[in-house]
């Protein structure tokens, strides 16, 4: 089910009637996850590992989605699903459980789910994958298993990639939606920004500190993220353990926020946590260290759960947790005032704090 809590709408007061319904648009690929935690080492060769923990759920861009979802905004997902139990599940975790539209998905008959294994252990993990592309042919606007053009919408959430233009990204841009991307490794080894060729029609680009340095040719972070915001709008480096580094091109302003220190269990999804977190602030209109601040936030409370959507917050984990860092009487106060703008946004009581989450698990035919 939906984690956030009912009636919280981080865009509230800034809805009219002419505004579409879609508030973030994103397509891309969806694995079925299964993650293995408690491993107490990388599994041997030869040997038998056991985990003291298993969860399944969907994984790859539905990790962004659900992370949006949670966050009460109104998500729609263009994706193509296996027609075996695989994709039925997967499917139904994200329209019936988590409120995403799946409108502009289809299943693919005769195709089977793509599949990840993630293992966590010592905070890090290691993935075995996969899978076959979709079938189908490319279709003008859209791309592989994407049968029409994008909704109208607020927002959307590219992958860039050296190389490869998706004219989606265009059209959603030329319709009003802003942009926000993110981008992988360059397999290439050529780090050219002239290569990320949707680069041009996004507002936020949100590369993480190795990717930034490598592509402005620059060996600091922060002098990356100025490099950065000559070529789009906003420019936000994250920094890992020691938070996020942001540069508003348009006003000039530049923020860094430092990260909040959490014993890390699967840091699956965590980038995808962050951008979604990012991505709700900025339509909400937050002053811009208040978006690094909550998408650290976000971040910071998935890794302490394992899977990528399953460990995904809503504002109940989020109010939980403000709740109990409250009452920490060693807790800098500089340090609680960074996050005092929640106060506005969180419901007044909590569930207390930790949170049990539902750990979706194919197999139970009804909920345990």
């Amino acid at each position: 089910m939906s984690a956030d809590v009912p009636g919280i709408d981080p865009l509230d007061g800034l809805r009219a009637p002419q505004d579409p319904d879609c508030d973030v648009f994103l397509t891309g690929t969806v694995f079925l996850d299964i993650i293995f935690t408690g491993l107490d080492s990388a599994p041997v060769r030869g040997t038998e590992s056991w985990a003291r923990g298993m969860g399944s759920s969907p994984g790859g861009v539905a990790n962004m989605a659900t992370a949006l979802a949670r966050l009460g905004l109104h998500t729609s997902l263009a994706a193509a699903f296996g027609d075996d139990h695989y994709g039925e599940y997967c499917w139904d975790a994200l329209e019936q459980g988590e409120g995403i539209d799946l409108s502009m998905s289809h299943t693919v008959p005769g195709w089977h789910s793509p599949v990840t294994v993630s293992m966590a252990y010592e905070g890090e993990r290691t993935m075995v994958s996969h899978g076959h592309e979709a079938p189908g042919p490319a279709v003008p606007d859209g791309g592989p298993g994407f049968p029409c053009c994008p909704p109208r919408a607020r927002a959307a959430v590219a992958s860039l990639a050296p190389g490869r233009s998706e004219p989606w990204v265009a059209t959603a841009a030329r319709n009003g939606a802003r942009i926000f991307a993110d981008v992988g490794w360059d397999e290439t080894g050529r780090w050219d920004l002239d290569a990320l060729a949707d680069l041009r029609h996004c507002q936020a680009f949100l590369p993480n500190a190795e990717e930034a340095m490598r592509y402005t040719r620059t060996d600091c972070p922060r002098a990356a993220a100025h490099a950065l915001a000559e070529r789009v709008p906003l420019a936000v480096v994250t920094l890992g353990p020691e938070g996020a580094y942001a540069v508003d091109s348009a006003s000039g302003e530049s923020a860094e926020v430092p990260a909040i220190e959490v014993e890390a269990l699967d840091p699956t999804g965590a980038g995808d946590v962050f951008v979604a977190g990012f991505v709700t602030g900025t339509l909400a209109d937050w002053p811009l260290a208040d978006r690094l601040a909550f998408a650290g936030l976000t971040a910071a409370l998935s890794v302490q759960e394992f899977g990528g959507s399953l460990s995904a917050p809503g504002w109940e984990e989020i109010a939980a947790w403000w709740q109990r860092v409250g009452t920490f009487a060693d807790q800098d106060p500089a340090a609680l005032r960074r996050y005092a703008f929640l106060e506005e946004l969180l419901p007044a009581a909590a569930r207390p704090w930790p949170l049990r989450r539902a750990v979706p698990t194919i197999g139970f035919r009804h909920p345990a």
